[in-house]
């Protein structure tokens, strides 16, 4: 039985590529994962700096005098932006905790596929974060209408750059 990329249903996620590594790249199962491993770790440094300050911002807001202009619902909104802000933080920066447990364990396949998972689980929800943060803003600053618009906006883009193309991209011949 096949799945929607051409592969056994029952393959591990990481085979994707496996086959074409070893005849284009002449790359070994490890150094395929030291390679995967090595690239994951260069895009998780891309954003958690960017998700940290978010988180970091969030979290200062209810301190602030003018925090209480947000009515209840933006309160809500706000409670689940931290939320999402402070789950993405922790998804996208266990990858270092688990790498430092399973540290010289020969567990490279685990580690590249856990912390993709939490990686792509981690971009969402730092989407999510950002999304609700733009309506809080809008609506500050503009209204209820306009932050609606703004977080439905941000929300498209999201989706759009982060899930939808590179999924079309995907199913492009190369």
């Amino acid at each position: 039985m096949r799945g929607c990329e051409d592969r056994p249903v029952n393959a591990h996620p990481l085979d994707d590529d496996g086959g074409w590594d070893r005849r284009a790249r002449h790359e070994t199962e490890i150094q395929r994962l030291d390679r995967n491993w090595t690239s994951l770790l260069q895009e998780l440094r891309v954003v958690q700096t960017g998700v940290q300050l978010l988180t970091g911002f969030l979290l200062t807001l209810p301190f602030q005098q003018r925090f209480t202009m947000l009515g209840q619902k933006m309160q809500v909104v706000y409670l689940a932006t931290v939320s999402a802000a402070v789950l993405s933080t922790a998804l996208l920066i266990a990858p270092v905790g688990m790498h430092r447990l399973l540290f010289r364990r020969h567990r490279l396949e685990t580690l590249v596929t856990a912390a993709h998972r939490c990686a792509f689980a981690g971009l969402l929800l730092l989407g999510v974060a950002v999304t609700g943060m733009t309506v809080i803003i809008f609506d500050a600053v503009a209204g209820l209408t306009a932050a609606l618009i703004a977080g439905v906006a941000a929300l498209v883009l999201f989706a759009s750059f982060w899930v939808a193309l590179p999924l079309a991209l995907r199913r492009t011949d190369p």
